[in-house]
């Protein structure tokens, strides 16, 4: 028999627009399992801004390529101000709205992803209305990681109300899936069973990389980065080492182009203006069904990170898998265990904020021969096949979710 489980995610993007499609892979999937999700998400794309929902229509249920998406109306924002806040809170209280939700069949399970925690505690809430499980995804440590980048002093009152609730949500989950590969370190620390703590990480859908082809040699290596522009990412670090590569006379044959949006993006374009790099191309996002022909046209890929403490729990970005599943070469500038471009040897990897050494793995890359990149990338490929393909997370968050619907045994 079909069950039914509810994923509460804020940010859940259809495949059509720019943005991680986490959620909408393993729907697809998850029937093949015994479950059907739904994904109740907001009606304001966070990466664009756009509206899917006139004036007026509080909520629409969609199918999608036969997964169901509820859009809840929320209100715009341009930025991380009060304007982002209130948006939060219009998907938090329209996700309680009883007669926003029966649209849906009733839930056996609830999942509620924290990129922000007011999605999850929702999720509780429902959880407890409809008394099913309740499974806490944990896509970010919230407080941490904003006490982590500054945003947050480790002593206020809003990083004490979040590290509350943060444990309050732990432990009311059933289960607590995580997507940084070391997450279970930072929770057990909190006091909570690590026999609850569930890793599934990010992946890529091979499916859509079928037709994969090494690049084709070229006078100039384009070098790409798409995905998003904000703080963390610290993609000013990228202009600086191309900057360096321009002042040693390196630069002729390299074009950087940066795909995507974030808040970031005008400091960087400025950046690049200013400092008259003009083998700096800036790009608009594009959907995720366009991604695999994009990446097609690079020669190696760039993942860059600030250097920030909370990295110590690992990555899952989504980004980094679609690079390694486009078969291509990765330079890494990052500090992170369980390194998947190292573990791979599909690629380089040099310190985070240190443009100089950036620069000088840029150049190594652009040297080496067309063969030895294709064979990096070939391996970042394998390795996504092996250890983060979407089809083998679906089935273990069939498994998650099987093993929290369980009757209680007596």
């Amino acid at each position: 028999m079909m069950r039914t489980v509810w994923i509460l995610n804020h940010y859940a993007q259809e495949p059509g627009g720019p943005g991680g499609t986490r959620h909408f892979s393993l729907a697809q999937r998850l029937p093949r399992h015994g479950w059907q999700a739904a994904i109740i998400a907001a009606s304001v794309e966070h990466a664009t801004g756009r509206d899917r929902l006139p004036a007026g229509v509080t909520s629409r249920l969609d199918v999608v390529a036969g997964v169901p998406f509820l859009w809840l109306k929320t209100s715009p924002y341009a930025d991380n101000g009060l304007a982002r806040i209130r948006n939060m809170l219009d998907y938090t209280r329209r996700a309680l709205d009883r007669s926003v939700v029966s649209a849906l069949p009733p839930p056996d399970a609830i999942i509620g992803s924290s990129v922000h925690p007011l999605a999850a505690w929702a999720g509780a809430r429902l959880a407890r209305r409809y008394r099913v499980p309740f499974l806490f995804e944990v896509r970010d440590l919230w407080p941490q990681t904003l006490v982590d980048m500054g945003r947050l002093k480790p002593d206020s009152w809003t990083t004490r109300a979040l590290q509350s609730l943060e444990t309050r949500l732990y432990r009311q989950a059933s289960s607590i899936v995580v997507l940084l590969p070391r997450a279970g370190d930072y929770i057990e620390s909190l006091g909570i069973s690590r026999s609850k703590v569930v890793w599934i990480p990010n992946g890529a859908d091979l499916d859509t990389y079928r037709s994969v082809e090494p690049s084709v040699p070229s006078e100039t290596f384009t070098l790409m980065y798409f995905g998003a522009h904000g703080t963390a990412n610290g993609l000013e670090n990228v202009l600086r080492a191309m900057r360096s590569l321009r002042d040693q006379g390196d630069a002729g044959a390299i074009l950087l182009r940066l795909i995507g949006n974030g808040p970031s993006k005008p400091a960087l374009m400025a950046m690049a203006r200013d400092w008259q790099l003009t083998n700096v191309r800036f790009e608009d996002p594009v959907a995720k069904a366009a991604i695999p022909a994009l990446a097609a046209e690079a020669d190696a890929f760039v993942f860059n990170l600030q250097d920030v403490a909370v990295f110590k729990y690992g990555i899952s970005s989504n980004k980094l898998f679609d690079y390694m599943a486009a078969g291509r070469p990765i330079i890494m500038a990052a500090d992170a265990p369980d390194n998947p471009v190292d573990g791979a040897g599909a690629g380089l990897t040099v310190a985070p904020e240190q443009p100089e050494q950036l620069a000088a793995a840029i150049l190594a890359m652009m040297r080496l021969s067309h063969d030895e990149r294709a064979r990096m990338g070939a391996a970042a490929r394998q390795h996504v096949s092996t250890d983060y393909n979407i089809d083998a997370l679906a089935e273990r968050l069939a498994a998650t979710l099987d093993h929290a619907a369980e009757p209680p045994r007596s």
